[in-house]
């Protein structure tokens, strides 16, 4: 798997030659394919939520969401509200609007946004783009953790710092906020925050869940970034395309993207 997310390779899902291949084998090559990073310098910056959106489980064949580890190296600071991101690596890349936060500490379990808010130090806007091995998309949650959840890279955006006096306000928009998808200067898709497990608050209280239920899964820290998943549907890119996202009601800056 390595080989194949290093080379930008195709492979047949792991299910295809495993057929009892579950989640938790596949969050045991998840585990492997992160120590390998390690031994090779990688850092890990935090962590990706998947499949958080239940609008787009059935097109994927999915049921769950899950996680995966993001990397100093796939994460792209947008300066300006602008990143450049190369594609050379990527096989069927797709991009996906979200919302990233930044950990002030541990995050508790919790279904009250207001107190999963409390861990986090800011929020920003972010593009994740995503790759799949699988021919054609067609996989099952078990290769889809396999395949380090399909991360390639996450844009970040700039940061909204959260404070007493905004997280409950923060907390009731991150539900009720419309974000558009723009493709070179036309609209492509939109999608309201409560798409995100209800809340992308809520997708971190999830994560913080799943996590406590998974002991050989490193904690929840400070300074990790975590990206909720996206809010409208994935949707392929090209190079030379250039994207962007609006937040709306929630304040967050335009994040533009564009592909080499």
């Amino acid at each position: 798997m390595l080989r194949v997310l290093d080379t930008g390779a195709f492979c047949e899902p792991v299910s295809a030659d495993f057929s009892r291949f579950s989640a938790g084998d596949a969050y045991a090559v998840l585990a492997a394919i992160g120590r390998r990073r390690v031994e090779s310098a990688w850092r890990r910056a935090g962590r990706k939520i998947g499949f958080t959106n239940r609008a787009i489980w059935d097109a994927y064949g999915v049921d769950r969401p899950f996680w995966a580890d993001i990397w100093d190296s796939t994460v792209v600071s947008a300066s300006g509200g602008a990143a450049s991101v190369e594609l050379w690596s990527f096989v069927q890349p797709r991009i996906e609007p979200e919302v990233v936060c930044r950990l002030r500490g541990p995050v508790p379990v919790t279904g009250d946004p207001v107190a999963v808010l409390a861990a986090v130090e800011w929020i920003a806007p972010a593009f994740e783009v995503v790759r799949c091995p699988y021919p054609g998309w067609r996989f099952g949650i078990a290769d889809c953790i396999a395949a380090a959840g399909f991360h390639g890279a996450l844009v970040v955006g700039t940061p909204m710092r959260i404070e007493d006096l905004n997280r409950d306000t923060l907390a009731a928009t991150l539900a009720s906020f419309e974000a558009t998808l723009s493709r070179n200067g036309e609209l492509v898709d939109s999608g309201v925050g409560a798409n995100v497990l209800d809340n992308p608050a809520l997708a971190l209280g999830h994560l913080a869940r799943v996590i406590s239920e998974q002991p050989d899964a490193p904690d929840l820290a400070a300074g990790e970034l975590v990206t909720t998943g996206t809010i409208t549907n994935a949707h392929p890119v090209l190079a030379g395309e250039r994207w962007r996202s609006d937040y709306g009601a929630l304040g967050l800056e335009q994040l533009t993207v564009t592909f080499a």
